[in-house]
């Protein structure tokens, strides 16, 4: 399926999508029941060799339905693809045998979603972010970002980021990791999709550059 830049960046110019930065506060922490399992403790651990050291996830931050979890496929794609149900705040990575990793995921808030198709020409390892012009237009404090923020915990793509591209156009949307474990399985960003640091490192190590990848709208979720 091909479908047009005007229809792929719904709700705004492309200016505003790129900027893949949190646009909510975290609610109250709440405390939850039954305790954390030791395996998801593991999964969602310290990852201290890292180029920037990465903590443990706050799980309690995290409706434990987010979790990673292998399960049935429930997108009907070939094993290698990548489904986002923006519907279920749910990220896929077909397997074989109709099995499939699913990832809890944030997306873009109202006015900045996105659905349609595109591939993964490269992906990055503590990528650099570049605010567009038009965010810099619109909060000056960036300005010292026009020539990119350099990698760490406190850069707005995380981990590592998966860049969306149609043909040879980057859609500037990207997939990428977060240390604002309370914004998975929420709409707060500016378009792209983020997962936890621990998720997009698991990612990024399952997907080749080339990937196909289905944002699927709201209107037309999964039946999981």
């Amino acid at each position: 399926m091909t479908i047009s830049r005007r229809t792929l960046l719904v709700g705004g110019g492309a200016a505003l999508l790129g900027g893949c930065t949190t646009t909510a506060t975290p609610d109250p922490q709440t405390s939850r029941e039954p305790p954390i399992p030791a395996y998801y403790k593991a999964i969602y651990g310290p990852l201290p060799d890292e180029r920037f050291p990465i903590p443990a996830v706050d799980l309690s931050q995290v409706d434990p339905k987010f979790w990673r979890r292998e399960v049935d496929d429930p997108t009907g794609e070939r094993a290698g693809t990548i489904v986002v149900d923006t519907a279920s705040n749910y990220l896929y990575w077909t397997m074989e045998n109709g099995r499939a990793m699913r990832y809890g995921v944030g997306l873009g808030r109202q006015g900045f979603g996105w659905n349609g198709e595109a591939r993964i020409p490269f992906k990055r390892e503590w990528p650099t972010w570049t605010p567009p012009a038009d965010m810099i237009e619109r909060d000056p404090e960036l300005e010292k970002y026009r020539d990119g923020m350099e990698p760490g915990l406190g850069n707005p793509l995380g981990a590592r980021a998966l860049y969306l591209f149609q043909g040879n156009v980057d859609t500037l949307y990207r997939l990428h990791g977060t240390q604002e474990a309370y914004s998975i399985g929420r709409a707060v960003s500016s378009g792209c999709v983020r997962l936890l640091n621990q998720d997009i490192i698991d990612l990024y190590n399952r997907v080749p550059n080339g990937t196909r990848v289905v944002v699927r709208p709201p209107s037309a979720p999964l039946l999981v």
